[in-house]
């Protein structure tokens, strides 16, 4: 079972934004809503840490870095395409959604890939079709489906390179975390199957084990992640300085701006133009060609530095 997001644990929507979340000067609504699905993201993921008992996804017998932790998107930069348009097909095959709607999801990606803006209609309708999808239903339901779909669709949709980066932070000690607008419940699936430690993502509201239509906050995307990230960081004592994320898409610039080392994944071509500017690392798996490597190449750095942990720590037994 993944965690649960209760009115209980978490507080209704309306009653957080009028109460805990009192509008601070300058801020708007779209800021707090973002900074509460921010923080309820971190809660959700850090309860299914303790539920999973993912931290065992570190190698026991290698020294944890206890400050440093990676951040990685998944849509375009750890899967292949939208992994909420492979968990729609999935449904559709199980007659869930009819494949009109998957269609629908299906251009709203294309539009969004090619604009590089997502349109605020259509994001509106995304979210309402999948709330009105889970409402009702229960969450082990949820679960249960999304590991279903992973292992038939998105199992063989992993990008190779972007998991061998993954492998090198855990084989440093660190905590690797999935930041995503996808369902929370869905993300953790794909971190467990990877071995990661876990997932930070959109938090649906429910009851008693129940969806209950609503959002907690909104969708975890763009300003809500780096608040998520912020908020796990703030949790688990992480440096940020010293942490790295990962994305293909220039709306997590965010998140990216938020650590020490940011790396451009397959990035869109605004995304492309920042990494150059501002010197970011470049690896673009989408080709057989060499991909630019522009500033710290933390890949060979992450291992360098692996090996050292291993064979000090080799010298010491």
């Amino acid at each position: 079972m993944g965690p649960r997001i209760t009115r209980e644990s978490a507080g209704e929507s309306t009653r957080w934004e009028s109460t805990r979340w009192r509008r601070p000067l300058g801020a708007s609504l779209a800021d707090l809503r973002a900074s509460l699905a921010g923080n309820a993201s971190a809660d959700a993921a850090l309860a299914g840490l303790q539920e999973h008992e993912a931290d065992e996804a570190i190698d026991s017998t290698v020294p944890r870095d206890l400050t440093a932790a990676a951040f990685f998107d998944v849509d375009n930069t750890m899967v292949q395409g939208a992994s909420i348009i492979h968990f729609a097909r999935g449904l559709a095959a199980r007659k869930y959604f009819s494949t009109r709607d998957v269609a629908e999801f299906a251009w709203q990606q294309v539009k969004f890939r090619v604009s590089g803006k997502e349109d605020l209609g259509d994001v509106a309708t995304g979210r309402q079709k999948a709330l009105s999808f889970v409402a009702g239903r229960s969450t082990a339901e949820l679960r249960s489906l999304g590991e279903e779909i992973y292992d038939e669709v998105i199992a063989d949709k992993i990008w190779a390179g972007t998991r061998a980066l993954a492998q090198m932070h855990l084989d440093a000690g660190q905590q690797v975390w999935l930041v995503t607008a996808t369902p929370v419940e869905l993300a953790q699936i794909i971190a467990e199957r990877l071995g990661l430690t876990g997932a930070l993502g959109t938090v649906a509201e429910s009851v008693d084990g129940v969806f209950t239509g609503n959002l907690v906050g909104d969708i975890l995307h763009g300003p809500g992640k780096a608040h998520a990230v912020r908020a796990l960081a703030i949790r688990e004592g992480l440096s940020l300085d010293r942490c790295s994320a990962y994305s293909d898409s220039y709306n997590d610039v965010p998140m990216l701006s938020l650590v020490g080392t940011a790396v451009a994944i397959n990035p869109d071509p605004s995304l492309r133009e920042l990494a150059r500017t501002r010197g970011w690392e470049i690896r673009d798996y989408r080709t057989g060609r060499k991909a630019a490597k522009v500033g710290l190449p933390t890949a060979v750095a992450l291992g360098a530095i692996a090996g050292g942990v291993a064979v000090a720590a080799g010298r010491r037994r």
